[in-house]
């Protein structure tokens, strides 16, 4: 099965190139997204579909994609597991 990102390879680096231009924080985490990093590192620039591929979202909408870090993008999987919140600790007790 070909990689459907690639199908469309022209316009998917279009629309690459306009979020990395236009977004600055990870949609996912909200921290900022160094553009420097080379590729294959946690920290490194990825475009995330909203809904993903594998579940019929488009890789050229660029209404469909947002900046990642590739290690949010990599533990969001393909957006069947829900984001984990951590709440504080709290205790009726008093120390």
């Amino acid at each position: 099965m070909a990689n459907p990102r690639r199908a469309n390879g022209h316009r998917r680096d279009q629309v690459r190139a306009r979020v990395l231009r236009e977004e600055d924080e990870c949609w996912l985490c909200g921290s900022v997204v160094d553009k420097t990093l080379p590729p294959y590192l946690d920290g490194s620039p990825e475009v995330d579909e909203v809904v993903p591929v594998s579940l019929g979202g488009s890789p050229i909408d660029r209404s469909n994609c947002r900046l990642a870090h590739r290690l949010c993008n990599i533990r969001r999987g393909n957006g069947t597991k829900q984001r984990t919140r951590v709440s504080p600790f709290t205790t009726a007790r008093e120390w």
